[in-house]
């Protein structure tokens, strides 16, 4: 099997004596593949040990100073994956970060976002947190040129970025593994900590965002197609973005009444993940749904070069009531950036209230000609 080299795998560069290194990410998405192949090449002396460990869940979650010592005695480097399954795993690495000269930890959990609240507070100023994604157009640059990556565009619209997924042979086999995950592990962690008792209103949930990719959503009309109230609606919203599964964007407004900013807008992670929800896999020329592909794709390939890349930005989008719309607004640099997701190779001009508003603000149109640059 092809292996495709990872943004984090100097995995050193962010480890440091007496911090914990927290990876965070989907499940599926390669964060075990990444710690393996860091550990075959370390040469700290390393203890690998998961939370599925019952023995491991006792002598950690009991926060007892002597039995956490001894634990991790003798070893520079203690590997804890599924880290989240251990009892009080956020003070029990506060213990070791704080009495174990030049310790170092890595911690990373398929449940990432309970990983997170666990680690939150216990190690505040003690832990440097990564978070992986599907494989990006970047991360793909180490295997194809770019005119490679070019005549592929329609394979990461329609099978996503998914590692065993690119790798696969055949169209078959991708569509087969992207419906696996969707089916067995994109709810898992939900279902387990959330105490959800059934996958079918998730799924349900976002198959409706799937279809409304692009679009402002409103709670109360999902609500009332689900048959559940608007608060359930935006506590499972909740769940699927802390799931990396959906990120969402809000309207950007400097609160002029022309301009929308209550409603919000959802993206997914991966468009395989979106298109195995409503059962698509139906080549380009076959859809009706490219430019949800292109936005999606676009939007989220930016998101992760901006965290891959250190680009501190604040991300929206842009509509005013009668409907004069950019897809994505970017706030950095005490600056304003537009942009606008087109698959054709047209470029657009800036709505006329756009440049009004904010004089100082710049926009592009991001379609087929310019887009790698964009997003690698």
């Amino acid at each position: 099997m092809t292996y495709i080299h990872r943004i984090y795998e100097n995995i050193n560069k962010y480890l440091k004596p007496n911090k914990v290194l927290a990876i965070f990410g989907p499940r599926q998405v390669g964060k075990t593949t990444l710690l393996n192949h860091y550990l075959t090449t370390t040469k700290l002396k390393y203890k690998l040990d998961t939370g599925d460990n019952i023995q491991t869940q006792q002598d950690l979650g009991s926060l007892d100073f002597n039995t956490i010592l001894q634990y991790a005695r003798g070893y520079e480097l203690i590997v804890l994956d599924e880290a989240q399954k251990i009892p009080n795993i956020g003070k029990c690495l506060k213990i070791m970060v704080d009495q174990i000269p030049d310790i170092r930890i890595i911690a990373t959990g398929s449940a990432s976002f309970e990983l997170a609240g666990q680690l939150g507070e216990p190690l505040t100023g003690r832990k440097t947190t990564l978070t992986l994604y599907p494989i990006s157009q970047i991360e793909l640059l180490q295997l194809y040129n770019t005119h490679e990556l070019q005549n592929r565009l329609e394979e990461w619209l329609i099978y996503g970025g998914y590692p065993e997924v690119v790798t696969a042979d055949d169209f078959s086999a991708k569509r087969q593994l992207i419906t696996e995950i969707t089916q067995s592990y994109l709810f898992k962690d939900i279902l387990e900590l959330e105490k959800i008792k059934s996958s079918k209103t998730l799924t349900d949930l976002l198959r409706l965002l799937a279809f409304q990719v692009g679009s402002e959503v409103s709670l109360t009309e999902l609500g009332q197609k689900l048959g559940i109230d608007y608060k359930t609606v935006a506590r499972y919203l909740d769940l699927l973005e802390k799931a990396y599964i959906i990120i969402r964007l809000s309207g950007f407004s400097r609160n002029l009444r022309k301009e929308m900013h209550k409603k919000q807008k959802y993206y997914f992670y991966d468009n395989g993940i979106r298109n195995a929800l409503i059962s698509n896999f139906n080549p380009l020329n076959m859809r009706d749904d490219i430019g949800k592909l292109w936005e999606n794709f676009i939007i989220i390939e930016r998101i992760k070069k901006q965290h891959y890349h250190d680009i501190y930005a604040n991300n929206y989008f842009w509509r005013t009531w009668d409907k004069k719309e950019i897809d994505l607004i970017e706030e950095r640099e005490g600056k304003l950036f537009g942009f606008e997701c087109k698959w054709g190779k047209q470029t657009v001009k800036p709505p006329k209230a756009w440049l009004e508003t904010y004089p100082n603000a710049e926009f592009m149109t991001i379609n087929r000609e310019n887009y790698l640059d964009f997003i690698t």
